[in-house]
């Protein structure tokens, strides 16, 4: 049919190199890129969970110390504190470890954790 436009063959080669280009694009964008830096490791997210951890206990321990000092109840406080900051803890390594981060909810639905949003 002559309306008809005919297409001009397109070689292996220019059609390699453009899948080539296509793929470094989408393998560019789909890096995980938090200014610079590389994905978080395994071993960033176990420091992150013994940070966690110890800064939950630490503080539930020096609240309570404080809190005993303070009402003369040694050392009842202390260990209510201790009990409450270590279960903070443990919350906080559940969270930052299955994504939920700190909103409202229990039900993360962008399905990123905490170490992938921060920038």
């Amino acid at each position: 049919m002559p309306d008809e436009k005919e297409e001009k063959p397109v070689k292996i080669e220019e059609l390699d190199e453009r899948i080539r280009s296509m793929r470094r694009d989408v393998s560019n964008n789909s890096v995980h890129k938090t200014k610079g830096e590389l994905p978080p490791s395994l071993a960033g997210i176990a420091a992150r969970a013994g940070v966690e951890l110890v800064a939950g206990v630490a503080v539930g321990a020096g609240v309570g110390y404080g809190l005993d000092l303070w009402l003369n109840s040694s050392p009842w406080m202390l260990i209510v504190c201790f009990i409450l900051g270590a279960a903070a803890g443990m919350m906080n390594v559940y969270r930052a470890v299955n994504g939920m981060g700190m909103s409202v909810g229990f039900e993360n639905t962008r399905g990123k954790t905490d170490l992938e949003r921060e920038e």
